[in-house]
């Protein structure tokens, strides 16, 4: 069943080659959204968030191994898409993306108004004038003045960039934007504006996010959903509730055990060990060598149950 979500992954897998063998970064990943929803995929640097962001988005680069699984999006499986068909109906059309570091995503020579009304023009098919219309009512609601139009991306700050790019991947009206990281270069204050304007653009818009990060602090100020990855895979998958309030898998608990709460004292906990490597991952679950919780079974077999309607692969809870 896939026609009451906005987006379904059903074992999503996106491996590389690389000079010591074949890189599993994104490894039979599953998750779903709801329209008007935003999930937030959380997990360590290295665990395959910005790989499944490509993978859904399909930017590929040039030594992938192996592609495949199903995306569906509206109801339609995206992968069944060739390359063309993908960039003119569903890149940019029905989803896009603010990368990280929003500098990397703008043309230092161009103004700032021209290139969040391109993508209008490209795959809508509107004229320049029309196009630099939508574009000044999408400043509008990122909250950017449209005197910001004629500047080129050195004449703003940080914050003002992230914006812009923001704009731009909401110009041509998308049902589904995906973030990655995108305030990891700002300071404390303006993280908190951006997250503002992404709460007040999913409730005007009615637009659904797929929020990466590794920020767990700040990504619970828009998230409805939790998913955390590890090694390649979601470990564990919950409302966003639930999930910070008492998180199931023990990989999970020790990342919300790092983070301060602004109202309790305690000691902040650490994950020993390191992640494993992503060319010959362990048979079993993943986190198993660094787990406390082990025992015979976590290193033979990986472990998938769903636990009062939250995916979980730990054998803990089987």
């Amino acid at each position: 069943m896939t026609e009451n979500k906005l987006l379904r992954v059903e074992n999503l897998l996106l491996h590389f080659r690389a000079g010591s063998g074949v890189v599993q970064a994104v490894d039979g990943v599953d998750f779903h959204l709801d329209y008007n929803r935003a999930v937030v995929i959380l997990g360590e640097s290295g665990c395959g968030k910005s790989s499944l962001a490509k993978a859904i988005l399909r930017l590929l680069p040039r030594n992938v191994a192996s592609f495949s699984g199903q995306v569906f999006l509206d109801g339609k499986d995206i992968m069944q898409l060739n390359d063309e068909e993908f960039r003119q109906s569903v890149r940019w059309v029905s989803m896009s993306l603010v990368p990280q570091a929003a500098m990397n995503a703008l043309n230092p020579v161009l103004k700032v108004g021209d290139q969040v009304a391109e993508p209008a023009m490209i795959h809508l098919g509107v004229s320049k004038k029309d196009a630099l219309e939508m574009a000044s009512k999408m400043f509008q609601h990122v909250g950017v003045s449209v005197d910001f139009l004629e500047r080129y991306p050195f004449e703003l700050s940080g914050g003002m960039r992230q914006r812009v790019a923001i704009a731009m991947s909401l110009v041509t009206s998308p049902n589904l934007v995906v973030l990655d990281e995108p305030t990891s270069a700002l300071d404390v204050l303006t993280q908190a504006n951006i997250f503002n304007v992404l709460k007040r653009i999913k409730q005007e818009l009615g637009v659904s996010f797929i929020l990466i990060t590794h920020d767990i602090a700040t990504s619970s100020e828009l998230a409805d959903d939790v998913a955390v990855m590890y090694a390649g895979q979601v470990i564990e998958m919950s409302d966003a509730a639930r999930f910070f309030a008492a998180p199931l898998h023990p990989y999970s608990q020790k990342l919300m055990a790092s983070v301060p709460r602004l109202r309790e004292t305690k000691e902040l906990e650490f994950i020993t060990g390191q992640p494993p490597s992503l060319i010959n991952p362990p048979a079993g679950c993943r986190f198993a060598a660094r787990c406390t919780f082990r025992y015979e079974k976590c290193s033979e077999e990986p472990p998938v149950f769903e636990k009062e309607g939250r995916k979980i692969k730990c054998w803990l809870h089987q």
